[in-house]
């Protein structure tokens, strides 16, 4: 992978992106070539991130060029709403649902040339071998899963840190991916962040199941062709109450999503 100075591509000047079937082909030795060009990616990344070099630019195009694999493979991207992330000044918390590698390494695309971002994601992430590299060299906030309280000033301190540096934040409250919205298991952390920080609010509904798990290793699952990838960001908001409501209104988005996009049973 080159060393990019600059971003590959935007998406700034558009409300929704759709794959274009008239541009990208697809068949079934893309396919099959995926995985392939996926672990390249991946390595080059690597590589890159031991000479220092993998910076913001060379993050999206390893995003970019992941999504085009994707592409190339069969599934369909529709991404709505890319408006709302410029809409307001300064840094904000994305709060969505997580079903599966595939908006981790999506994301990236859609958001950093607007806001700079980062994740906030379980420290054991940082220490796969072929993942952990990459992972760690984007300054994400590293969470556990042993000691609840503890993650929550992890995020609220350094997720501050990042605010006032001018970094967004993405968060999953529900904190591992799974395909359902369980609202008992939505916590408000983001919106605490928020809060804390008066910044906005960026709701993020997705359906990403087209990726799924994989057997032997979680990130590394077959690609449903059958299913359409959904990304949207819904209309910012600042959090003007304790939070609680502001909660439920990331969580009425979600599911009203996932209605729209005929997956109703994935709400519980």
């Amino acid at each position: 992978m080159k060393n990019h100075t600059d971003y590959p591509s935007s998406f700034v000047s558009i409300k929704e992106y759709k794959t274009n079937r008239e541009e990208i082909k697809t068949n079934f030795l893309n396919y099959l070539l995926f995985y392939p060009r996926m672990i390249k990616i991946v390595y080059g990344s690597n590589r890159m991130t031991k000479k220092n070099l993998y910076n913001r630019y060379n993050w999206v195009a390893s995003s970019l060029f992941t999504i085009r694999a994707m592409e190339k493979a069969g599934l369909d991207f529709h991404v709505e709403g890319l408006d709302n992330i410029g809409k307001f000044d300064g840094p904000a918390v994305f709060i969505g649902n997580h079903m599966s590698t595939l908006e981790t390494v999506a994301l990236p695309t859609f958001i950093q040339p607007v806001k700079p971002v980062v994740y906030v994601i379980k420290e054991e992430l940082t220490n796969y071998p072929l993942f952990g590299p990459v992972a760690k060299a984007r300054h994400p906030i590293l969470v556990g899963r042993a000691n609840p309280r503890e993650d929550l000033q992890i995020v609220l301190n350094e997720g501050s840190a990042r605010l006032k540096d001018g970094r967004s934040v993405i968060i999953f409250p529900q904190r591992t991916r799974s395909k359902y919205l369980d609202a008992k298991n939505f916590n408000s952390l983001g919106v605490k962040l928020a809060k804390r920080n008066n910044v906005h609010v960026v709701p993020l509904a997705l359906l990403t199941d087209a990726w799924q798990n994989g057997k032997f290793i979680k990130e590394l699952g077959k690609l449903d062709r059958s299913k359409k990838v959904h990304f949207a960001f819904g209309e910012p908001f600042k959090v003007k109450t304790s939070g609680s409501e502001e909660n439920q209104r990331v969580i009425d988005f979600i599911k009203s999503k996932l209605k729209e996009w005929g997956r109703e049973e994935y709400i519980l």
